[in-house]
């Protein structure tokens, strides 16, 4: 039974500050670090996947931006300390601790879009323990999310080979993921979304006209078509699947004459109604029209409408939850931690099937003469060599590499060329070159190893002088 008296709460709101979208441990770590003395030791963590979705052949990094714009917010004001301190989570040093926290450390990590593979170190987050521990859930929260969503995209659009794939999945997911899976879906390629508030945030093109429900809201199809037209103009897309499509087409010609935008299909038989579509609006002198064809997409039914008269592709559910794998499965590690006397060491974990590899690493893409990726370059080694390593295509093997890492953060800066709306755009052809450098086999839809294998190539000492 419920109590007599319910305790107050407050209303739910939306708060400025992210800094309890993490995990307890975090603080609790945080806690026991101070303590002890060892939360200022310097520290290099790492992101990175131990392996890609089965079948799939690589993944699409994405959600860079959204973590460097969370940067800012992840503070602990009143509201968040008194929580913590009503609850008992952590001890006063470590609030004294948290209501100064700011991240002052250095962020390094892959370009936003670029593909990655088993064991690419796609972030690293440099800092005193205290300061790189808080970020872990935040970072992984979004980082898994949006490469989920990108990754799932970029098979999408490979698959539809230069026809525009839309985004209209915001119905499908949580109210905030959405905003953020429309992000990621244009990261990897997605022409625009549905969703206004990642169009106003981020910059991104806008689409939508009309659903069932306009025309159901008419007497007749007739009138609704011609409520939109005179709405939005002949240009616009009109759904024309509502009742029997044959007469829908040809109401929508009626309607619009033969400068009409669109037909949308969002049901029944996609390829063979878009044949008949097509000749039925090529024989009412709609030769202009297009075709739009939406209702639950994935990567597999694009590619099987490759063969039809299909001039954009609607997809909703399949890509705002990764089409089959709603996460990439990514984690933040410690590599290299300061012992007591200061000095950086690589630590690594042992455990069966989650093991690492200690150590800071610098990572590059080899091409062969054709520019084409053959292996992902890992180098390990000694911290002094690794950090001062530039490319050489000598190392390990012929061709040419091409580095990965990029900085994004340096000294609690952060580089504003990988946020916002610019940031979205910089990601777009990051995505565009580092696909299109993939083996040809990359993009194929049937279950494989990844594109290409994941080397580690280890560096010497420096010599002495």
């Amino acid at each position: 039974m419920l109590p007599e008296v319910l305790p107050a709460a407050p209303l739910p709101t939306v708060r400025p500050s992210l800094a309890l979208l993490t995990d307890r441990y975090e603080l609790t770590m945080l806690q026991a670090a101070l303590a002890d003395g060892t939360a200022h030791r310097h520290c290099v963590f790492e992101v990175f996947t131990r392996r890609l979705p089965a079948g799939r052949r690589y993944g699409v990094l994405a959600g860079t931006g959204r973590v460097l714009e969370a940067l800012s917010a992840f503070r602990f004001g009143d509201a968040e300390l008194s929580y913590l301190r009503d609850t008992g989570v952590v001890d006063e040093r470590t609030l004294d601790f948290l209501h100064g926290y700011r991240f002052t450390g250095t962020v390094t990590g892959y370009a936003e879009g670029e593909t990655f593979f088993p064991g690419s170190p796609v972030l690293q987050v440099e800092g005193t323990f205290a300061e790189a521990v808080l970020l872990e859930t935040l970072l992984l929260s979004i980082l898994n999310h949006d490469s989920a969503v990108a990754s799932a995209a970029s098979r999408m659009t490979s698959a539809a080979v230069g026809r525009p794939c839309l985004e209209m999945g915001s119905r499908r997911a949580h109210e905030q993921a959405a905003v953020a899976a429309a992000r990621a879906a244009v990261v990897a390629g997605f022409a625009g979304t549905s969703n206004l508030e990642a169009g106003y945030r981020y910059g991104l093109a806008t689409i939508g006209t009309a659903a069932h429900a306009f025309t159901l809201l008419h007497d007749d199809e007739e009138s609704a078509f011609a409520a939109q037209v005179a709405a939005s103009g002949p240009g616009t897309t009109l759904l024309v699947d509502t009742y029997d499509v044959r007469r829908g087409v040809e109401r929508a010609v009626a309607a619009a004459g033969t400068s009409l935008g669109a037909v949308r299909l969002d049901s029944g038989d996609l390829g063979t109604l878009a044949v008949e579509v097509r000749a039925q609006l090529d024989a009412l002198g709609a030769r202009g029209t297009k075709i739009v064809v939406s209702s639950d997409l994935d990567e597999y039914a694009i590619a099987g409408l490759a063969a039809v008269p299909v001039d954009s592709y609607g997809v909703g559910t399949s890509v705002v939850t990764g089409s089959g794998a709603p996460t990439c499965g990514m984690v933040y590690k410690l590599v290299a931690r300061a012992d007591a006397d200061g000095v950086l060491q690589p630590v690594a974990k042992a455990s069966a099937r989650k093991s690492s590899r200690g150590g800071r690493k610098a990572a590059a893409r080899r091409l062969d003469g054709d520019g084409r990726a053959v292996e992902e370059v890992l180098v390990t080694g000694p911290d002094e060599a690794v950090t001062a390593w530039e490319p050489d295509g000598a190392v390990g093997g012929e061709g040419e590499l091409r580095p990965l890492h990029v900085p994004l953060v340096v000294d609690g800066a952060v580089d504003s060329r990988w946020i916002g709306a610019y940031g979205v755009e910089n990601a777009v052809q990051r995505h565009q070159a580092s696909r299109a450098e993939l083996p040809r086999g990359a993009r194929r839809l049937s279950h494989g190893d990844p594109a290409i294998p994941t080397v580690e190539v280890a560096l010497a000492e420096p010599v002495a002088r």
